[in-house]
């Protein structure tokens, strides 16, 4: 039973839970990383995993080094954090990705999660402009579109739909990225930046309401 003055009851979201929420990543990706690289095998360069868990265990060190004192902040930390370290797309991608949402979440030390998912929706908008994706291209957005939306909702709500968003990828013919050149054969393939997304939105969700 969740703490009724907890984040999924719409409680205070502060800097502890966003460091929170990147580590259970870390931790996730690296659990993952040998699936996320099997399936970027079958449509990418085969380096998905390697590239994300070495970005999130570096992004888990320097919070623990100097923990931000803000949500805005860790979220702006970290993306900084992938785009130095991470190789290919996904650095600067995922790093989009949280910088964007922490520059919406500003300076509070608190936010809510109505507050968070409308921030997610912002860094999710900036993702799909600089990678030029839309939803049903076959990208990460096909989780994350769905899960900022739900996010609204509740925590669970987001999990859900980033998990719905990453299997429906696997019938559709990439239309971006390296996946595209492949045409056809990209269809019946999971994409793994939409897999590797719903793991992240998996962990907000974890320790949201763990």
């Amino acid at each position: 039973m969740s703490d009724m003055n907890g984040p999924e009851s719409g409680g205070a979201l502060d800097a502890a839970f966003f460091t929170r929420w990147l580590t259970a990543a870390a931790a996730a990706v690296d659990r993952e990383a040998d699936r996320l690289t099997e399936l970027d095998s079958a449509i990418g360069d085969a380096d998905h995993g390697a590239n994300l868990k070495r970005g999130f265990a570096a992004v888990r060190d320097v919070l623990d080094k100097e923990p931000p004192p803000t949500p805005g902040a860790v979220l702006i930390t970290a993306g900084r954090q992938l785009i130095s370290t991470v190789g290919g797309a996904s650095g600067p991608l995922y790093g989009t990705l949280l910088r964007r949402t922490g520059k919406e979440l500003g300076e509070s030390a608190t936010v809510t999660r109505e507050e968070l998912a409308a921030a997610l929706s912002a860094g999710v908008a900036a993702v799909s402009r600089l990678g030029g994706a839309q939803a049903g291209d076959k990208t990460m957005l096909d989780a994350l579109f769905p899960a900022a939306e739900a996010l609204g909702e509740s925590f669970d709500a987001a999990r859900d739909a980033a998990e719905r968003g990453a299997l429906a990828t696997v019938p559709l013919q990439a239309r971006k990225g390296r996946a595209s050149y492949l045409g056809e054969r990209s269809i019946g393939h999971q994409d793994p930046g939409a897999t590797s997304s719903a793991l992240l939105i998996a962990a907000l969700a974890e320790v949201a309401t763990g």
